[in-house]
C-alpha cells in the first residue's frame, strides 16, 4: 500500500519511507545533493538575475598626515 502512495505522490508518506526507497534502488549517493546549491543550475541563474549589473568599489582616501598628525 505504501509503494502505491508513493507512485502516485500521496503527500502523507513520510521522507523516511522515500530515503529507503532510494537506497534500495541503489541511489542512496544522489541523496546528498537534494540540498546542494552547487547542483542546483536554475536557483543559481535566479540568483545571478538579482545581482546588481555594477558594482561600485568604495573609493580611497589618500591620507595627508603621517602618524604624528603633521602634514
Amino acid at each position: 500500500m505504501t509503494l502505491y502512495k508513493v507512485e502516485n505522490g500521496d503527500p502523507n508518506v513520510s521522507m523516511a519511507t522515500y530515503a529507503t526507497l532510494v537506497f534500495v534502488l541503489g541511489m542512496i549517493d544522489r541523496v546528498s545533493n537534494l540540498a546542494d546549491a552547487g547542483e542546483n543550475v536554475i536557483g543559481r541563474r535566479l540568483e545571478e538575475e538579482r545581482l546588481p549589473r555594477r558594482i561600485r568599489l568604495p573609493s580611497k582616501k589618500i591620507a595627508t598626515t603621517d602618524e604624528t598628525g603633521a602634514n
